[in-house]
């Protein structure tokens, strides 16, 4: 197989999709972003813009959209780049027009909530020719799109592949870390989303930067332990797709998680606050998942299960600072109880 991967096709015309259109379109390939809103084809087709979605970034000539399915995935690779609550239509509708062994490089974040299942584990269900990746770490679309200098992990099975893709995306600015461990890239990704909504509500509720530095460090341990319960490797937890994106995640104000635990802990009503978004925050979605999967695996996540409770309208956000707080202290290297 021709590992130069001269064309990428990029499924979702999102903020997210446009930007590592940019990424794959600066080192020169010839990139076919896939959208399903015939609007934004027409605005980066005839504009080489996103209006709807990322305005004011100029899109290269070697970027052009369709609305057909079939052109995108013709690409020698492919970056998946729908919301994680999708994955699994997409993959199912690409299956009729992706070639085997094609590179399929998940760049979503999350977990599926009504199956608990893991993007790379749709992927292998729905999609069992292709060969998966995954692209994960503290990324703002916006930053990247103009860039601005970003660190990812691109986690693949297949060292050949994942150095090629690490040569077609990477650059001055944008710099993948080459990595094996699939599951502990997307555990990081997918769990920080979860947090980042508490430190919103932190952050709404005027708790103090003290609060905020406990849970990120507090939530960190949940997401290790849920990690490793996994399969995910530590030192993958500790780089850029677990640490490093849940830091950016749960202090940038550019973050739709973030964002949304700030208007509920304000006392917005989270139904009409995502009414009015036209993006998607995932943790909304992925907290149940985790809550869940966590539960089957024997993990304690009370951050996870608190923003849970909120977003399910279990509890009011008050009682669940309630429940955090009446916690039993605990010996912290051992996560266990102070007799």
């Amino acid at each position: 197989m021709d590992k130069a991967f001269e064309s990428i096709g990029v499924i979702g015309g999102g903020a997210w999709g446009t930007a590592l259109a940019t990424v794959a379109g600066t080192n020169g390939a010839a990139v076919t972003i896939w959208a399903r809103e015939p609007e934004v084809v027409e605005s980066i087709n005839q504009g080489h813009t996103n209006s709807e979605f990322l305005p004011g970034i100029a899109l290269g000539k070697n970027i052009r959209a369709t609305v057909d399915l079939a052109e995108a995935t013709a690409a020698d690779a492919l970056l998946l780049a729908v919301p994680a609550q999708f994955v699994r239509g997409m993959t199912t509708e690409m299956a009729e027009h992706l070639a085997p062994a094609t590179p399929v490089v998940i760049c979503a974040k999350g977990i599926e909530r009504e199956s608990g299942a893991l993007m790379s584990d749709v992927l292998q269900e729905t999609l069992p020719k292709a060969l998966g990746a995954v692209l994960s770490g503290p990324t703002f679309a916006a930053e990247v799109a103009r860039g601005q200098p970003t660190a990812v992990t691109l986690a693949c099975s297949d060292d050949d592949v994942g150095t090629a893709m690490v040569q077609r995306l990477g650059g001055r600015a944008f710099r993948p870390y080459l990595a094996a461990d699939i599951i502990g890239a997307q555990v990081g990704g997918a769990v920080k989303n979860v947090l980042a909504i508490a430190c919103g509500i932190v952050a709404g509720r005027e708790l103090g930067d003290n609060a905020r530095a406990a849970l990120i460090t507090r939530g960190m341990a949940e997401m290790m332990r849920f990690g490793q319960a996994l399969g995910a490797a530590p030192q993958t937890l500790m780089g850029l797709c677990g640490l490093g994106d849940l830091v950016l995640t749960c202090t940038g104000a550019a973050s739709r998680n973030f964002s949304l635990g700030v208007a509920v802990g304000q006392g917005a009503d989270l139904d009409d606050y995502l009414g009015n978004r036209k993006t998607v925050a995932e943790g909304v979605f992925t907290a149940s998942a985790t809550v869940a999967r966590a539960a089957t695996a024997d993990v304690a996540m009370p951050i996870a299960a608190a923003v849970d409770a909120i977003v399910q309208g279990r509890v009011s956000v008050d009682e669940a600072i309630d429940g955090l707080l009446s916690r039993p202290f605990k010996i912290e290297d051992r996560d266990r109880l102070i007799d």
